[in-house]
């Protein structure tokens, strides 16, 4: 299914920011449950990772579009950020620069509401979740006003100034 995020993905030309700000998403995916009944992704089996999403990262990637994703994360962290920890190696193999902030250390930042996507400072897609994490409609709001696009890029470049990459940080 080709989504909103991966056309913008195919389009980008420079580079795609993602800031996820919740401490849980999609509690009820399989991937998820397996993990907390001890399934852990294989370093040496990337055919096992994430299909088809870390097949979209690879190529926007090979293209040359940077993408970077931050995490602004409570801790001590929740039992889905520890899985997102887990597995944050398959993007990185895939071409993505992951860090993580803090929530404590985010009290000056102005930062919008929800999770978004920003491509090339033109365009962002705005995510949308209920209080539990479930998809909220619309799930994936598109926004083309460049301010607003040069907005979420200033926030997410506060934030990732601040986050620490994936190789330096401890979860507590």
């Amino acid at each position: 299914m080709t989504t909103p995020v991966r056309r913008a993905l195919a389009a980008a030309h420079r580079f795609a920011a993602h800031l996820e700000m919740r401490d849980g998403y999609l509690l009820d995916d399989p991937a998820f449950l397996a993990w907390q009944q001890g399934h852990r992704d294989d370093p040496d089996d990337r055919a096992s990772w994430r299909r088809p999403w870390l097949d979209v990262v690879v190529e926007a990637t090979g293209r040359g579009v940077v993408m970077r994703r931050a995490r602004i994360v409570s801790e001590p962290i929740s039992d889905y950020i520890r899985y997102e920890y887990d597995g944050t190696f398959t993007n990185i193999a895939a071409g993505e620069d992951v860090r993580w902030l803090p929530r404590r250390q985010t009290r000056d930042l102005a930062i919008p509401g929800v999770d978004f996507w920003v491509f090339d400072n033109n365009l962002v897609i705005f995510n949308h979740f209920s209080g539990d994490g479930q998809p909220a409609e619309p799930t994936m709001e598109p926004c083309d006003d460049r301010g607003v696009a040069e907005l979420c890029a200033t926030a997410f470049e506060a934030v990732w100034q601040r986050a620490i990459p994936h190789a330096e940080y401890r979860p507590i």
